[in-house]
């Protein structure tokens, strides 16, 4: 693996073009420093009117038939196991049980391929026009996923970020075995300490930066930047982003 303020948007939501922890992380050579301002990116539901994750499983699962029932067992062993470990149940579900017997190198090449054949096609023209925003302002695009690493970068990379955080090893070989037991997880309050850490690094005030999310899982690193955006909210994350005035947009494919 490879180690590799500005005036706010408008409210019409219409951009225009213009301690280091240990992190599963990824920077793209020449593009680490734009600036003291970065916008971190959560990715399904914010960037992506899809599930990627999903998407990787229901490919994996179609090439290789068998592991449907399989992924399937172990996927709840994997989330009663966390229950017992008192674990919440949002926490727990997001096991990774579901790619378990999986190679690293097959998850890097599916994700790569539905992320160019498939995903490209389902981030939003909002979100294209918020990044193209960013990146005529100078910014540095981050994106913060929890979505499976390989996943996670394919679409770094298809989006044009400057770098990506994804949930995995720092040394991705061999065999998962479901387990996330070592990895850097970017979830919930566990996106807050990478961003802090990467910010830090890269000189970035937080004061100055934008937060992108689609749920209360991500109003915890979203409350760190000077500018939230509330993605697609609904619900109790819709209700506290209003209560905190956040800027608010509904992003979605046009069917």
């Amino acid at each position: 693996m490879a180690k590799q303020v500005v005036p706010k948007p408008p409210k019409n939501g219409k951009f225009k073009q213009t301690a280091r922890v240990d992190l599963m992380y990824i920077e793209y050579g020449g593009k680490a420093m734009r600036g003291s301002v970065a916008a971190y990116f959560d990715l399904d539901g914010t960037l992506l009117d899809a599930s990627s994750e999903k998407s990787l499983t229901a490919t994996l699962s179609k090439k290789r038939p068998w592991r449907i029932p399989y992924g399937a067992t172990a996927w709840c062993v994997g989330f009663l196991a966390n229950l017992l470990r008192l674990r919440a149940p949002y926490d727990a579900a997001r096991n990774r049980g579901h790619f378990s017997l999986t190679s690293w190198e097959v998850l890097e090449t599916l994700s790569k391929q539905i992320a160019e054949e498939k995903l490209v096609h389902r981030v939003t023209q909002q979100a294209r026009d918020a990044i193209e925003w960013h990146r005529s302002q100078g910014h540095r695009l981050v994106l913060v996923s929890a979505t499976i690493a390989p996943m996670a970068e394919a679409m770094g990379a298809v989006l044009g970020m400057d770098a990506v955080y994804g949930c995995g090893p720092a040394q991705r070989t061999g065999i998962l075995s479901g387990s996330e037991r070592g990895w850097s997880v970017p979830r919930r309050k566990g996106k807050v300490p990478i961003i802090e850490a990467d910010a830090a690094e890269n000189g970035h005030n937080l004061a100055e930066c934008y937060g992108y999310g689609n749920t209360m899982a991500d109003s915890w690193f979203m409350r760190i930047t000077g500018h939230p955006v509330a993605i697609n909210s609904k619900g109790a994350f819709r209700q506290f982003a209003q209560e905190q005035n956040w800027e608010m947009h509904d992003w979605k494919i046009q069917s």
